[in-house]
């Protein structure tokens, strides 16, 4: 049976929010409602988005509307990424690992949408 948890785009957003979630807890506290708050949301936001896609597989638009919905959210986070490093509130290696997580996300999300059929629902 095909659950939203064995998509592996799902695995990873997960682990990508959760990661971020740790390293924006180092960000410095005038960054709470910018920064911090924007990355955070961004990145929970593609987990959001599959989880909405993945109710709404009965009906193709619906469900290539939020897999564009989780794209966009998911290269906002990559946006937000650029900024943190700018700033210099994360090393190469926190960012990098974070961005081979989104990079992969966002391939998968890309596959997923270029082959929505696959992955519809057919009662």
């Amino acid at each position: 049976m095909d659950t939203l948890k064995r998509w592996r785009v799902s695995e990873l957003a997960f682990e990508q929010q959760a990661e971020i979630f740790i390293l924006s807890k180092t960000f410095p506290k005038e960054e709470l409602y910018s920064l911090t708050s924007q990355v955070r949301r961004s990145s929970r936001s593609v987990c959001a988005n599959l989880t909405e896609a993945y109710r709404k597989r009965r009906y193709p638009s619906h469900f290539i509307s939020k897999l564009t919905d989780a794209d966009a959210e998911n290269s906002e986070t990559d946006t937000w990424l650029d900024i943190a490093f700018s700033c210099a509130y994360a090393t190469d290696e926190q960012v990098d690992r974070i961005k081979n997580l989104n990079m992969q996300i966002g391939k998968l999300l890309g596959y997923m949408l270029q082959n929505a059929e696959d992955f519809l629902h057919n009662p």
